[in-house]
């Protein structure tokens, strides 16, 4: 017997195929515009289907929301628990790993970043407390790399730990901006843009600003 969603979708396209598409438009629209400025009848007339169609697959504008997210939040978090337990001996410091991973995980997808962290989310809603789930294991997993930095640089602080797991998730957030705005960079040029950066870092904070 045919299951729902194998029937045939609008125009001979497959409802799995023509829901893929609507996500994918869904999250390009939600991580540059935001979730109050995205509308339905946008991400349907972008696809090409109706408005009705659509509500018919995804539900309410707030289902279709999770139905972006979860994939990205889930997809996230295992890219980092993958690059925080690679121990190998020549692997590259825990903070690259991350954001190589980071990078891979949203190659094609890069607006997905702003999906996650959407600042225009109802208050109390299921979308935004599926968000800050997350967000709060993200960060969970950023405090135990901090700490980590913290501890072997003498610092036993919680607030220097809080501090700059919140300095990290601006940083994410940063480079991934800058990342959308030069396609060229593929994820692995951007690792090493990355350790770059923090090679001439270190350096300027080793030497105390001198040569400025």
């Amino acid at each position: 017997m045919t299951t729902p969603s194998s029937r045939a979708g609008t125009k001979g396209v497959p409802r799995a195929a023509r829901e893929r598409q609507v996500l994918a438009a869904a999250t390009e629209e939600f991580g540059r515009h935001g979730y109050e400025a995205t509308t339905v009848a946008v991400v349907a007339a972008r696809v090409g289907v109706t408005k009705p169609l659509l509500h018919h697959y995804f539900g309410s504008k707030q289902e279709l929301y999770l139905a972006c997210l979860n994939p990205v939040g889930d997809r996230l978090l295992d890219a980092i628990r993958a690059a925080m337990a690679e121990h190998t001996s020549d692997a590259p410091p825990t903070s690259l790993r991350v954001l190589h991973a980071l990078f891979t995980a949203l190659d094609g997808q890069r607006e997905a970043w702003f999906v996650l962290y959407d600042t225009t989310l109802p208050p109390d809603s299921d979308a935004a407390r599926r968000a800050e789930h997350y967000r709060r294991a993200i960060d969970d997993l950023a405090a135990i790399g901090t700490t980590d930095l913290l501890h072997a640089a003498g610092s036993s602080d919680p607030l220097d730990a809080d501090a700059l797991k919140y300095a990290w998730r601006g940083l994410c957030t940063a480079l991934v901006r800058w990342w959308v705005t030069h396609p060229d960079q593929s994820p692995q040029a951007m690792a090493e843009r990355c350790a770059r950066l923090f090679a001439a870092g270190h350096s300027i904070l080793a030497s105390g600003g001198e040569g400025r």
